[in-house]
């Protein structure tokens, strides 16, 4: 770095933020005017729809969407700025004046650090708060519709304390963001751990400090089943806390993340897919930078003689392989078959370690 003046380290470095922005700024427009339609086609007809509401539903949900493309916008972002270098001659005048490859790529490694920090630490936290505000527009617009849409979540199972002692709660899926279960089976315990009786009930509510279950059937060991219209089981679990609970982890800001890992522990929830994501997170600026190392393997060899074709189809491959890697440490990391920090962060190095090798081969001999 002590030959590259701030000059053209600036100069580098802005090539570098113009492709990848631009880039991730198209791809945002494209996503934006897909949901934007698709919004007027399914509203159109509704008493509530406005041209206004159906653009802010739209670009409030956008940036949640497009959130997961900011890889694949480095990636490609990188190579176009690569070769751009390359047909301008610009890679050639600099290493005749006897600098690195080391050295004009450390003016993209340290831009897409600031820009994968940005997007962990405000990007991120924008994006949910966003896409909280795009859900309200969407129940307003879609009536008890997208409401059932937006607010349930599938199969719940909850374990859980009260005045009544242990129990463990089972239910088909949730509404109201956990607030009212459908379908749910209880098993209580008492104070030794020792099973007590299983509860059916149609639907239960939760309320301050207690479930209030509605035609509910009592199994005891030792009884006959009894049924009632209403049966009351004590809970310390707040409305907040079941909410919390029930979130999904890719809609929740990663500085809330560690609160919500905490809440799903206390409520007898496995907490891998939230540590998953805050681990994700923290790791995404790594994995960018393993990006800009794949883009500049290959992309260097590239001469104005030509091999656009096979250099965009090795950026294809490349990112294809990365995301195939990503993905299959995220589902082996959110089942919790590996430690989460090991599945976020081992794409992200594999893929740097891979890119730093190669380029030492090929540049370094």
């Amino acid at each position: 770095m002590m030959m590259v003046g701030p000059t053209l380290l600036r100069y580098f470095s802005l090539r570098f933020a113009k492709w990848i922005l631009g880039l991730f700024l198209l791809v945002t427009l494209l996503i934006f005017m897909a949901d934007f339609l698709e919004v007027v086609r399914r509203t159109a007809d509704k008493e509530a729809f406005t041209l206004w509401r159906a653009l802010a539903m739209s670009a409030f949900r956008v940036p949640s969407l497009v959130e997961q493309a900011i890889p694949f916008a480095t990636l490609f972002g990188a190579i176009a700025a690569f070769v751009g270098l390359s047909r301008r001659l610009e890679l050639v005048i600099s290493r005749a004046a006897g600098i690195s490859v080391w050295q004009f790529i450390a003016p993209a490694l340290i831009t897409v650090l600031v820009i994968g920090l940005f997007s962990v630490a405000v990007f991120n936290p924008i994006s949910a708060m966003l896409k909280e505000r795009s859900d309200e527009i969407g129940i307003l617009l879609f009536g008890n519709e997208q409401r059932v849409v937006l607010q349930t979540t599938g199969a719940v199972w909850l374990r859980q304390s009260g005045t009544d002692g242990e129990s463990v709660l089972h239910a088909e899926y949730a509404l109201d963001q956990g607030a009212h279960l459908v379908g749910v089976t209880v098993y209580t315990f008492n104070d030794q751990g020792h099973y007590l009786q299983r509860i059916d009930a149609k639907d239960a509510f939760l309320g301050e400090g207690r479930w209030e279950m509605k035609d509910a059937t009592v199994h005891r060991l030792d009884a006959d089943p009894v049924s009632f219209e209403s049966y009351i089981l004590s809970t310390y679990l707040d409305p907040a806390q079941v909410r919390q609970s029930l979130t999904k982890p890719d809609t929740i800001s990663v500085w809330e993340l560690p609160a919500f890992i905490r809440l799903a522990q206390n409520a007898g929830l496995p907490a891998y897919q939230y540590r998953l994501q805050y681990q994700m997170l923290l790791a995404r600026p790594l994995l960018l930078v393993a990006m800009v190392l794949v883009a500049a393997t290959v992309s260097l060899g590239f001469t104005r003689a030509g091999g656009v074709g096979r250099l965009i189809l090795g950026g294809i491959v490349a990112g294809f392989v990365l995301y195939v890697v990503t993905e299959f440490a995220k589902g082996l990391g959110g089942a919790g078959i590996v430690p989460p920090s090991v599945a976020a962060w081992t794409p992200g190095m594999i893929a740097t370690l891979l890119g730093f090798t190669v380029l030492l081969y090929r540049e370094d001999g």
